[in-house]
């Protein structure tokens, strides 16, 4: 058995905030297991546990796999990463859908990127917009001029429960709802999320509240769940929820948290086989300069960093 585990680090376009954290790289870790490879990248902000924390685990679990042992990591990004390094993948698997794009930034910058003609002569029939970030006048705004330019595109907003109840029934009242697919998360609490839809009628899709693993219910208003690997952790987990979703009629989104090309590339085939009819929210490589794997899918270990290389006679 053939075990590593190398750390990367990928410079962003252009510094992101992630919870009030703003960062300049993604840094990450990935393990290979007899040649198959798994990304454990933890992102600020969202994730529990931070990169030191993973890579002292990830270190453990590959000690343990060198004995001989069955490798238990607990925390969700190392459980991500090791279970796709030992997953018997499906064969034949069908392309996964083009991403949704994603915008992120200030209102009045992606105004005037969205004026000069972008995506106007081929709009997509979804697209991802980044709110309760700035001023929610800007943001609504943003809206009004994105509904305008692009009538025949639905809108999905994302939240990050950045709202109080109050704020999410302001900003909810005035939106174009015929424009709008559904809002990820307005409120930090499921109870608020669910007062908001019900109050304003608009539709609601589950995200953090899935990583932080509370309790919730279907609802009507409740049209998807959007799960992110890297931050709810095991793929048997991961799959629970995909199950749960398909028994209540719910769509199923696979979402990145911004991780390598590598790591979007393993995200992408899972939502070809959890979710083959719907299109991902995998569009945040190209906030990232730069690249791990090469055309032909090999890993460039030469531009990462080693941290461990070992084997056994297993």
């Amino acid at each position: 058995m053939q075990l590593a585990l190398y750390r990367y680090s990928l410079p962003f376009r252009q510094p992101l905030m992630f919870k009030g954290q703003r960062l300049a790289h993604r840094e990450g870790l990935l393990v290979s297991i007899n040649g198959q490879w798994g990304e454990i990248a933890p992102l600020p902000g969202f994730s529990a546990e931070t990169l030191a924390e993973a890579e002292a685990e990830s270190l453990a679990c590959l000690v343990a796999l060198r004995r001989g042992e069955i490798a238990s990591p607990a925390l969700p990004s190392v459980q991500f990463g090791f279970d796709c390094a030992q997953r018997s993948w499906p064969n034949n698997l069908p392309a996964s859908l083009p991403p949704y794009p994603l915008l992120q930034g200030a209102p009045a910058v992606l105004i005037e990127s969205l004026s000069a003609g972008r995506w106007q002569t081929l709009p997509p029939t979804r697209l991802k917009l980044k709110v309760a970030r700035y001023a929610m006048e800007q943001e609504l705004a943003l809206i009004e001029q994105l509904a305008k330019w692009l009538p025949a595109t639905k809108l999905i907003l994302d939240a990050n429960g950045g709202w109080t109840h109050k704020e999410a029934l302001r900003f909810c009242e005035r939106l174009p709802l015929e424009h709008i697919d559904y809002l990820e998360e307005p409120c930090a609490s499921f109870a608020d999320t669910i007062a908001v839809a019900e109050a304003t009628g608009v539709s609601i899709a589950l995200d953090e509240t899935l990583s932080r693993r509370e309790e919730w219910h279907c609802h009507p208003q409740l049209k998807a769940l959007v799960i992110k690997p890297t931050l709810i952790g095991s793929l048997s987990d991961c799959e629970a929820l995909v199950q749960r979703a398909r028994e209540n009629n719910l769509r199923v989104v696979i979402s990145s948290s911004f991780e390598s090309d590598l790591g979007l590339g393993l995200l992408a085939r899972l939502a070809s086989e959890w979710a083959p009819n719907e299109p991902p929210g995998l569009d945040t490589g190209h906030w990232l300069t730069g690249r791990i794997i090469t055309a032909t899918g090999e890993v460039m270990t030469e531009s990462l960093h080693c941290l461990s290389k070992m084997e056994n006679s297993a």
